[in-house]
């Protein structure tokens, strides 16, 4: 199984921290506001290229990727923890990276995969539904899994599979409720057809009014608050 270890770099360049229009100078750069915080050390802002950033994001280990953060002439061994978009479109603008201690524990979201074709789906012809799709786990960033396979092949009716059937290692602790549903077999629901009266009396109901289209203009005004809200992440406090 992959682990979260990867060999990529992240360059970091230290900036000045100022307000939205200090972080949309920043972007129109071509960089992206970031803040880099823990391993004792005091928080920083810093920009960041968001390609290398995706390119991270984007890999088979995802946000639990660990990287080399190249800072000052420096690199220490560091991991996104948090990271915005714009809502309309998709365009990364800001980060939170952490500084990671490789000798020490620390809680991550890992995704599950099923595996297999469950018995009661081949067999008995219901649907596989999957109502966990990732666990928290505690382990040293060098045990981080990139996902945890789960097999389903012998899930039937009336069975269902937890998050203690997961398989793991000894270096793994799940810290998410071990008794917590992952995936069960269902029965398929039979849609019911409207009946004639039933038809008619929706045609007869009187049509509702047409509601103020308000979606795009707020989700525009949503999309010139996010550098204001992405600033305010540099304001966390180190851990």
């Amino acid at each position: 199984m992959a682990t979260a270890i990867d060999t990529n770099t992240l360059e970091a360049q230290p900036r000045t921290p100022g307000n939205k229009n200090d972080a949309r100078r920043v972007r129109q750069q071509g960089k992206i506001p970031a803040v880099v915080y823990g391993a004792g050390q005091d928080a920083l802002a810093v920009s960041v290229d968001p390609r290398q950033v995706s390119r991270i994001l984007s890999s088979e280990t995802g946000h639990n990727t660990i990287f080399d953060l190249a800072l000052d002439g420096f690199k220490s061994k560091a991991m996104i923890v948090d990271w915005q978009y714009e809502p309309i479109k998709g365009k990364l603008l800001h980060i939170d990276v952490k500084r990671i201690a490789m000798d020490k524990k620390l809680a991550v979201m890992v995704p599950i995969f099923l595996k297999g074709e469950a018995a009661g789906v081949k067999q008995q012809g219901g649907i596989l539904e999957q109502m966990l799709r990732e666990v928290e786990v505690e382990c040293l960033p060098s045990d981080i899994p990139s996902h945890i396979d789960a097999d389903v092949s012998e899930l039937v009716f009336g069975k269902v599979l937890r998050v203690s059937d997961l398989p793991h290692s000894d270096k793994l602790k799940f810290l998410t409720d071990e008794n917590q549903p992952v995936a069960h077999v269902t029965s398929v629901k039979e849609e019911v057809a409207a009946t004639p009266e039933a038809v008619a009396a929706e045609a007869a109901a009187p049509a509702e009014p047409e509601v103020i289209k308000k979606g795009k203009q707020e989700t525009e005004e949503e999309g010139a608050e996010a550098p204001e809200k992405a600033e305010k992440a540099e304001k966390k406090e180190k851990k």
